[in-house]
């Protein structure tokens, strides 16, 4: 597995392209902004882009969706509580072509990630985990947790998705945010000032 890290866009979202070295099938998270970029990483890495995935509705990790589709013709994946933040042309212009609900399973060549809805940033917070890493969005950072000041957010919601989906894992497990540097899953239960 090859993980590749892009921070696109004013806010600097963390975009990832994941991939099975082998088969080169890869899975695009958050395109925030920046497609022609995305693009070219794609392109010099000779990817086919299985799945395109969103953990949440906001703008910093949708901007590119459509351009990205256009390119590839990988279907794009939201949850589908945040799905009106796609498709209602007054929140943007990309389109949806299917929706994860807890549990489900994404598969890209041998990789395996288990879908984990997440809510209390967004009402459809996702997180992808899977292969000993644990793609959070904005509901897990290192040292923080997800705003839960905006519309759709919850304070409650988001500890215990936290404490209930995430912090069940094991302490190794390596946590790729939607923002900033890495982390863990046994750093953030120790010195996570939210959740400690």
């Amino acid at each position: 597995m090859k993980i590749v890290v892009i921070p696109v866009g004013m806010l600097q979202a963390n975009c990832y392209l994941v991939y099975d070295e082998q088969t080169k099938e890869a899975l695009v998270i958050d395109p925030g902004a920046e497609g022609v970029k995305l693009q070219k990483e794609i392109e010099k890495r000779e990817l086919k882009v299985k799945y395109i995935v969103n953990t949440h509705g906001h703008r910093d990790h949708i901007e590119a969706n459509q351009y990205l589709q256009e390119v590839t013709g990988a279907p794009l994946y939201i949850h589908e509580e945040d799905s009106a933040k796609l498709t209602d042309a007054s929140k943007n212009f990309s389109a949806t072509n299917g929706y994860l609900q807890d549990g489900d399973i994404l598969e890209v060549g041998s990789l395996r990630w288990e879908v984990r809805h997440t809510p209390g940033h967004t009402q459809g917070g996702i997180c992808l985990v899977g292969e000993g890493v644990c793609f959070s969005g904005d509901t897990l950072f290192d040292g923080s947790i997800g705003r839960t000041d905006l519309p759709g957010g919850s304070f409650e919601k988001i500890i215990s998705s936290i404490k209930t989906k995430l912090l069940i894992l094991d302490d190794q497990v390596v946590v790729y945010p939607g923002h900033g540097p890495q982390t863990s899953i046994g750093k953030e239960k120790e010195t996570n000032p939210y959740l400690t």
